[in-house]
C-alpha cells in the first residue's frame, strides 16, 4: 500500500517531467535545425547583414564601408584569383576538401606554423553565421551551416556572399568597398594584378596593403596570377562564371 501510494504521489511529477523533456527536445529541434535552415533559405535571396566580426571591428574603433553587389557586378578576374588563392577545388568539393584538410593536419602535427585547411564554403559559413574563433563548438557549427549553404545556396550563391562579406582592410567589407578603398574604381573595374593584389591579402587584411604592396604581396601576387591563369584555362571557375 506504502509502495502503491508513493507511486501515486510520484506520477504527476513523473509526467510533469516527461512534457518538460518532450517540450526541450522540440525546442532543439526547432532551433538546431529549422531554424538554421530557415535563415540560410532566407539568405539564399537576402543579402545577410552585419557579422560578427564586423561589430568586433566597430568596437575595436574600426568604421564601416560595406557596399553589396551582385556577382555579375564583380570583375571575374577576382573571382579566379580569390579560388586560385584561397580553394583552388571549390567548384569541384561539395563544401570540405579533405585532401587540404589531411594536409594542414599533417602540417601542423610535425610542428610548424599552423596551416588551415577551410575551403571558401567553410569560411563563408564562419564568415556569416560564427563568432570568430577557433574552438570545437564553433567548428561543429561552421561544418552544419557549410553543409546548409552549399546545399540551399549553391556555388554562384556562395562566391557572391563570400565577396561581399570578407574584410578588406580597416572597416572595409566585401568587393566593391576594397576595389575603392584600394584602387578607386568598381569591382567591375578590376584587372588581373588589382584582383590579385586583394586575393593576396585576405589572410592578414589589417596588416597587408593592396594598394601598396610590399615585396612579400608582390610576390604573392605573382603566384596568384598564375594560379587565377591555370583556374581560368582548365575552367576550374565556371561554377561560378557561366
Amino acid at each position: 500500500m506504502a509502495r502503491r501510494a508513493r507511486s501515486q504521489r510520484q506520477g504527476p511529477r513523473g509526467g510533469l517531467i516527461g512534457r518538460l523533456f518532450r517540450w526541450a527536445l522540440i525546442a532543439i529541434l526547432v532551433f538546431g535545425f529549422a531554424g538554421p535552415v530557415l535563415v540560410v533559405a532566407i539568405y539564399r535571396f537576402v543579402p545577410p547583414p552585419m557579422t560578427w566580426l564586423m561589430v568586433e571591428r566597430m568596437f575595436e574603433g574600426h568604421g564601416f564601408d560595406r557596399r553589396w553587389v551582385p556577382l555579375r557586378r564583380i570583375s571575374p578576374q577576382l573571382v579566379r584569383s580569390v579560388i586560385g588563392a584561397e580553394d583552388s577545388r571549390f567548384c569541384e568539393h561539395h563544401g570540405f576538401d579533405w585532401n587540404a584538410i589531411q594536409k594542414a593536419m599533417q602540417h601542423n602535427e610535425e610542428g610548424k606554423k599552423l596551416r588551415g585547411g577551410s575551403t571558401i564554403s567553410q569560411q563563408t559559413a564562419k564568415n556569416i553565421f560564427l563568432w570568430p574563433g577557433r574552438d570545437y563548438v564553433r567548428k561543429g557549427l561552421e561544418a552544419w551551416f557549410t553543409v546548409l549553404i552549399e546545399g540551399i545556396w549553391g556555388k554562384p550563391r556562395i562566391m557572391e556572399v563570400y565577396l561581399n562579406s570578407i574584410e578588406w582592410g580597416a572597416g572595409v567589407y566585401g568587393a566593391e568597398a576594397a576595389a575603392q578603398a584600394n584602387f578607386h574604381i568598381s569591382a567591375a573595374q578590376l584587372n588581373p594584378a588589382q584582383a590579385a593584389r586583394l586575393a593576396a591579402i585576405i589572410p592578414k587584411p589589417l596588416a597587408w596593403k593592396a594598394a601598396k604592396p610590399g615585396p612579400y604581396i608582390q610576390k604573392r601576387q605573382g603566384h596568384i596570377t598564375a594560379a587565377a591563369g591555370t583556374i581560368r584555362r582548365d575552367g576550374l571557375a565556371d561554377c561560378v562564371l557561366k
